[in-house]
């Protein structure tokens, strides 16, 4: 523990010298010094509570299946839910989920000791990878029960090399381990982890629940209305360079195109626009009562990708020329074959949906062409396999829910 408690140290010291630069760094350290306090404040005597803990705003959502689960059936109980990216707590302070939100402190054995012992949690839910050794050695010595859900281990990982002796002890510390796949339970084994079980992803059930309760646009149902209907999703420059053209060949035809970019800032809608020689309009641009003959529609705001796949036949998702795709199960839930670029594999459902015949991934211009072309003409089929694959995988909310309960 040493050495990780020195690195923690290393760590702070560099987020206090960065937070005098950075307002987001300020702001979350602020928000580290003030939670264990906040909690004291809030905490009634007598009181139940459960604690979930998601690193961000992608483990937040992994979680909320089963946040919300809890919020509906056990009155009793109240919940902290913790993050530890400002992206994470930034979007969701306002969620009304949870009893209280905050950050988590910095992993050290003071703030670990005090957190645990301020907030006194009777279950405690861990969404994926966080893995902050002194909190688990405190949760450990007060007996309390712990949980990780949705976590997915490889060979990669400390646990399984042979420095990673501190790590494997920490595992000892869940009650039971709810991992992905089988995968992840055999390798466990490896190591003398015993109490993992395969449960699946809890992502699934949130894009089901998602879908169950998309808003409906008229502005956007009239667009794609009659037409054969391209949904870009989390679209970044890289992507865009690929499908203007085909939009700009194909927009005669009767396709049309909805382009959500990851960031709408208005320089990166006009580089979006720079790219078309098609008609085109902004959807904050129009009204409800608006004339729709043209041929991409551009989301240039936040918060309504997830409402809008259910009006395309086929998506496009972006992130696969960059650092990795963004979320294909929001646009396979509503039954649409996917197209991504080539950094994809370290996403589980990416490559299923490949393997079921429910995505394509491209490399190039051409290629990308062909996929849309091909799941154009075929779509009833593959759109039906993509429905399917989602359908097929969830419940791993309800298991952990009913087995922890």
């Amino acid at each position: 523990m040493f050495i990780y408690n020195l690195f923690i140290y290393i760590y702070k010291s560099a987020i206090c010298i960065l937070s005098f630069f950075n307002p987001t760094i300020r702001s979350m350290r602020k928000g580290e010094r003030l939670a264990i306090n906040t909690i004291a404040r809030m905490r009634g005597k007598g009181e139940r509570w459960v604690w979930v803990h998601a690193a961000s705003l992608g483990e937040f959502e992994q979680g909320r299946p089963l946040i919300e689960r809890i919020h509906a059936h056990n009155t009793e109980y109240k919940i902290l839910l913790t993050f530890f990216s400002p992206s994470g707590f930034e979007i969701r302070k306002n969620y009304q989920g949870a009893d209280l939100i905050t950050y988590l402190p910095l992993d050290t054995p003071r703030n670990a000791r005090l957190f645990v012992e301020t907030l006194r949690p009777e279950k405690v839910y861990i969404v994926k990878y966080e893995f902050w050794l002194n909190y688990l050695s405190a949760l450990r010595k007060n007996n309390i029960e712990t949980y990780i859900i949705s976590a997915i281990f490889r060979p990669s990982q400390p646990f399984f090399k042979w420095y990673g002796s501190i790590f494997r002890r920490c595992l000892t510390t869940f009650r039971t381990l709810y991992v992905q796949n089988d995968e992840s339970v055999a390798l466990l084994r490896t190591i003398g982890i015993n109490n993992a079980v395969a449960v699946g992803d809890t992502r699934f059930d949130r894009v089901t629940d998602i879908a169950s309760s998309a808003c409906l646009l008229p502005l956007v149902s009239r667009f794609a209305e009659n037409h054969i209907t391209i949904v870009v999703g989390s679209s970044w420059d890289p992507d865009e360079q690929l499908l203007a053209p085909y939009i700009n060949r194909h927009a005669a035809g009767g396709i049309r195109m909805i382009i959500a970019p990851h960031h709408v800032e208005p320089e990166r809608i006009a580089q979006l626009t720079s790219r078309l020689t098609c008609r085109y309009a902004l959807y904050t641009d129009l009204k409800e009562d608006s004339e729709t003959d043209f041929d991409v529609l551009i989301i240039n705001t936040i918060g309504i990708l997830s409402s809008v796949y259910q009006y395309g036949k086929v998506a496009y998702i972006g992130g696969g020329f960059g650092v990795g795709i963004h979320n294909t199960l929001e646009a396979a839930v509503w039954g649409m074959p996917v197209v991504f670029g080539p950094n994809y594999h370290k996403f589980r459902e990416a490559c299923e949906l490949i393997e079921c015949g429910g995505a394509k991934a491209i490399s190039n211009e051409q290629e990308c062409a062909e996929a849309l072309d091909y799941f154009i003409s075929n779509n009833s089929r593959h759109a039906e396999l993509a429905r399917d694959y989602v359908a097929s995988h969830i419940g791993a909310s309800d298991i952990i829910y009913k087995e922890t309960f």
